[in-house]
């Protein structure tokens, strides 16, 4: 059986009843009239098949069963006001367990780093991390997902993070054994490390940017990876070329582990976006988890950043 909606709604008044002492007090605190209380005290002892008070002209109070119905019903208005009262804190109070769908990348190279900080900025709040590219149910179960490309998800709130850029790197051992690319036509004389599209199945196609200009090369290449970690190392060892993120490249670039080529057709611009279900009053923690990605972001290093709009 459904649930009546009246029927709470009838409670309530109830409750008025007995806590002002007489339908005209009830009234007044509920912003009806006298007659509106009666009718709703009607009803409910219509639903419930027994009279709850005894009226006359002085006083109003609660027959036998009606103070049996009361004293059940008080404990759920009581649970009823705490769950509201608790999903008001959760609103405004930073804490709990914040679920989180994040990109590999930016999971290792960005948000580990800096998830102390988070940590001890809302000593109330716990962070548990799904680590993964795909975007197929990327929301089950989760607070908020974080994916890097176009946004994407009809039914989602998307709110871009940053914007970085798409960097060609090799290794000074690679570049030392077989030259400087110094156009993209040399590209077909060198090895690449691709990197497979989780949506396609297939390797990302290798793009170059220079202002308004776009340019697809042809890359061939004996190792292929979804994992950008696995793949930077693999450059870093020698093996070959390999286009990454800018955002978190900082330490291979400043080491000298990894050295930018053709650095004139780097123009090309990589969003982050975060997702959750709704814009309306997304619970505290969600807010600071945006508020602090974003301005974390704001480091020179992490790449350019992009627009953050209000939630």
């Amino acid at each position: 059986m459904g649930f009546d909606a009246r029927l709470l709604t009838s409670v309530g008044v109830l409750t008025a009843v007995c806590e002002a002492g007489n339908f005209a007090r009830a009234a007044e605190a509920l912003g009806l009239t006298p007659s509106g209380v009666s009718r709703a005290v009607s009803r409910l002892e219509a639903r419930v098949g027994v009279r709850l008070f005894d009226r006359t002209p002085r006083a109003v109070t609660l027959t036998e069963e009606g103070q049996r119905f009361y004293a059940q019903v008080t404990p759920l208005l009581a649970g009823i006001e705490e769950a509201a009262t608790e999903a008001a804190g959760a609103a405004a109070i930073v804490g709990g367990r914040l679920r989180v769908n994040v990109d590999p990348w930016f999971a290792r190279m960005v948000l580990a780093p800096r998830l102390p900080d988070l940590l001890a900025a809302y000593p109330a709040l716990s962070v548990e991390l799904i680590v993964s590219n795909h975007r197929e149910d990327m929301m089950k179960g989760v607070d908020i997902a974080v994916r890097f490309g176009p946004a994407t998800g009809d039914m989602l709130v998307a709110r871009k993070l940053l914007e970085t850029r798409v960097l060609t790197c090799a290794s000074p051992a690679y570049l030392k054994q077989r030259g400087v690319p110094t156009t993209l036509g040399d590209l077909s004389g060198h090895d690449a490390i691709l990197f497979r599209d989780p949506q396609t199945g297939r390797p990302f196609p290798w793009e170059f940017f220079r202002g308004a200009e776009r340019h697809e090369a042809n890359v061939r290449g004996r190792i292929t990876t979804d994992d950008p970690s696995t793949a930077i190392e693999a450059c870093v060892a020698g093996y070959g070329l390999f286009q990454s993120l800018e955002l978190g490249l900082g330490p291979w670039l400043s080491r000298g582990d990894l050295i930018q080529i053709l650095p004139e057709w780097s123009d090309e611009m990589f969003p982050l976006y975060a997702y959750y279900p709704s814009r309306h009053l997304p619970p505290a923690k969600v807010r600071a988890f945006l508020d602090f990605v974003a301005g974390n972001a704001s480091s020179p290093s992490l790449g350019k950043v992009g627009e953050k709009p209000g939630i």
